[in-house]
């Protein structure tokens, strides 16, 4: 920060948008019989759909992000009530810090000189 400006990455939820998952791709196998609909869960997709999560971590590195946000808008107990799914919130949260801490520290290996970082998603509920 003394150095230089350092960018932020941009919006998870319109980057996801773009993939245009559908409620199967929320689901995954593992909530392939939840007891509510999934989709819009973003954040759920750090346990179904990490290799999405993943991709859009790179192409904000691509673009020139130094610093990575977590897919953790909603990952509250609280938000996730809205899909009965409040016990989940903790490992939501540690599962979405693995590949953009992992994307970081490959893009960090690439060019030492910049760094790249991690920061947590932080949405409304928190």
């Amino acid at each position: 920060l003394v150095q230089r400006i350092l960018v932020l990455d941009g919006g998870m939820g319109t980057m996801i948008q773009s993939y245009r998952l559908d409620e199967r791709d929320f689901r995954g196998e593992r909530f392939a019989d939840w007891r509510s609909d999934l989709k819009g869960n973003n954040d759920l997709l750090a346990l179904t759909k990490p290799e999405v999560i993943t991709a859009i971590h790179y192409a904000y590195l691509e673009a020139g992000a130094d610093i990575l946000e977590t897919n953790t808008f909603h990952s509250t107990s609280i938000a996730m009530a809205d899909y009965h799914m409040e016990s989940l919130s903790a490992q939501i949260n540690y599962q979405a810090a693995c590949p953009a801490r992992a994307c970081a520290d490959e893009w960090t290996a690439r060019t030492p000189e910049k760094p790249r970082h991690g920061a947590r998603g932080v949405g409304p509920a928190h």
